[in-house]
């Protein structure tokens, strides 16, 4: 089976062009594949029914996750979904709301995606990589659900604005389903959201990044740091290679020179870990000057044995980073109360 949402454009018009229909009918498929969100192929009224008929004879699909199970946080700005896939495993992803804007009056609405089930880089923070790897997901796997929480939004009479690619996994572990996602959902006959509203996380795969950068994308960059020299991040990421620091911020100038984007360094802030005054001025040292942001993030409750910093802690880390001339900023949590937050998701159902 096919799932149609898996196809580009130029692969739809080849699609309907091979049953012997004219290239428009892709478009006839397309809009209401983004706009419209169709169950199934019934649901494509636009199309003869003889098409449909054949394009079910011929296995083809709409929608290759189902929702199973959803959680909002007490504020109703933060909906978590569970998604059961084709095969049975399970994805989690989220959806986080911001105060509307002073231009069009609608909310900001970022949806984190998950590109894996698990992940195999082993964060020792993070409740996916304590989870280990269980799978790649699909390029369609990954953009319905960008599509389930469309819907929702649509019946609310507001739209996605942003992606995140920071759900679960490493994106740059599932390059190339990851990287036809994102094509599929910023074409202006897909999805259309505009790059420069994407962000896609990864841990450090130089390699991966560097083909990034090639792609001729304005899409974010952040990558995800967590300490200034290369024994503390083994003891935090220990899928980490000894050189670790200096190539990730290598890699980063690349992508800078080469996009002219600029990149975002995560530092998840862990009590008694990498939080200290000292290691904050470690961490400004090799970051002066390189143009980059930090977006310091205090842990969250997971399963590992580790504690959020005070708030006076954090204040003093980001004030550090502030004088020696670094970019940060801390990062606005939500969700932490349905495990939807920054390194919470596993698939667990919550109550």
């Amino acid at each position: 089976m096919t799932d149609l949402y898996r196809l580009l454009p130029e692969e739809m018009e080849q699609l309907v062009m091979d049953m012997g229909y004219p290239k428009y009918r892709a478009d006839q498929i397309l809009y209401p594949l983004y706009y419209k969100f169709p169950k199934n192929i019934s649901d494509l009224k636009q199309l003869p029914r003889i098409m449909r008929e054949e394009l079910i004879a011929a296995e083809y699909t709409i929608g290759s996750t189902q929702e199973i199970h959803r959680i909002v946080s007490d504020d109703g700005d933060t909906t978590k979904l569970l998604l059961n896939t084709t095969d049975g495993t399970s994805v989690e992803t989220v959806l986080m709301q911001y105060p509307p804007s002073k231009i069009n009056g609608h909310p900001r609405s970022t949806i984190c995606i998950s590109t894996q089930i698990g992940c195999a880089m082993e964060c020792v923070f993070c409740a996916t990589g304590q989870m280990g790897f269980k799978k790649n997901l699909r390029a369609e796997e990954i953009i319905t659900q960008v599509i389930h929480f469309a819907g929702i939004l649509q019946q609310r009479g507001e739209h996605v604005t942003n992606l995140v690619f920071m759900g679960m996994g490493e994106p740059l572990a599932n390059y190339d389903e990851m990287i036809r996602a994102v094509r599929i959902l910023t074409h202006d006959r897909g999805f259309g959201i505009g790059q420069r509203h994407i962000t896609i996380s990864t841990i450090g795969l130089s390699s991966g990044i560097d083909k990034l950068a090639e792609e001729n994308l304005q899409i974010g960059l952040a990558i995800s740091l967590h300490a200034p020299n290369n024994e503390l991040r083994k003891k935090l990421v220990p899928t980490a290679g000894s050189t670790s620091v200096e190539e990730i911020l290598k890699a980063g100038n690349r992508y800078y020179k080469k996009t002219g984007r600029r990149v975002t360094f995560e530092y998840a802030l862990i009590e008694g870990v990498n939080d200290s005054p000292e290691i904050a001025t470690e961490l400004a040292l090799i970051l002066q000057g390189n143009g980059s942001h930090v977006n310091l993030i205090p842990i969250n409750p997971t399963a590992g044995n580790f504690n959020r910093p005070t708030h006076d802690s954090v204040l003093e880390f980001e004030r550090i980073l502030y004088n020696a001339g670094v970019n940060c900023t801390v990062r606005v949590e939500k969700g932490t109360e349905i495990s939807a937050a920054c390194g919470q998701l596993r698939t667990d159902i919550i109550h």
